[in-house]
């Protein structure tokens, strides 16, 4: 009895602080006492040195260089916020297996810039909370530049869901994606990402792309918790 009681104390202890989430997001979870993805000084990430910058609990980059966890993971919600730049073109990079050449090992969460006019023709698969190259947002849901967004992830095994600005705008299924060349729907995959999600591994490290297109994204409040 003694050691059954030892056992609910400690398991209430440990989800102290937690709200239950469950899946398919429906909106943003309530992040109180959830780890935080980088610490301010940038220890437990891999970077290059002077091109990202955290002042103030604000990330970003001066260059077009990703910033990775050290530690992989499996099975988890990342809540974040994000500010772009006219014309930004970043993302959130997740199940990452190769640091060294990411784009094809890695399944990455458009930020981009939908009001900007260079982006104005791009696919469906390019618009931001959009599953990059493969999968549209049911609508486009960011801010305009100069405003902080919110976007939520959760990863749990080939699952994927994604909410912006309390909107569910992502939901995928990676086992349907079987093919490197066309997304189930026939649409094109762009030639660089070249490796069916169906193959991808489901555990990996998490990455933020720093300044792509000529524009800055700027990431705070970046938290984290086990599914």
């Amino acid at each position: 009895m003694k050691i059954s009681v030892l056992l609910i104390s400690m398991m209430l202890t440990a989800t102290a602080g937690f709200a239950q989430v469950t899946l398919p997001l429906k909106g943003h979870p309530d992040t109180k006492g959830w780890a935080t993805l980088f610490k301010e000084d940038l220890s437990d990430t891999e970077y290059t040195p002077k091109v990202w910058t955290c002042d103030k609990g604000v990330f970003t980059a001066d260059e077009d260089q990703i910033i990775f966890s050290k530690v992989e993971y499996e099975n988890f919600i990342l809540d974040l916020e994000f500010n772009v730049e006219p014309g930004a073109n970043s993302g959130v990079v997740v199940y990452c297996t190769d640091k060294k050449d990411w784009i094809p090992h890695s399944v990455e969460i458009q930020i981009l810039d939908d009001t900007h006019e260079k982006w104005a023709n791009v696919p469906g698969t390019w618009q931001c909370a959009s599953i990059f190259g493969h999968l549209a947002p049911s609508e486009k849901a960011i801010k305009k530049p100069g405003e902080w967004s919110r976007m939520s992830i959760a990863c749990k095994g080939q699952m994927i869901y994604v909410v912006l600005n309390g909107k569910p705008v992502t939901t995928m299924d990676m086992s349907k994606w079987t093919s490197a060349k066309k997304n189930p729907d026939g649409s094109e995959i762009p030639d660089w990402l070249s490796t069916p999600f169906s193959q991808l591994a489901t555990k990996g490290y998490i990455g933020l792309q720093g300044k792509h297109a000529g524009a800055k994204t700027f990431y705070r409040n970046l938290k984290i918790r086990a599914l």
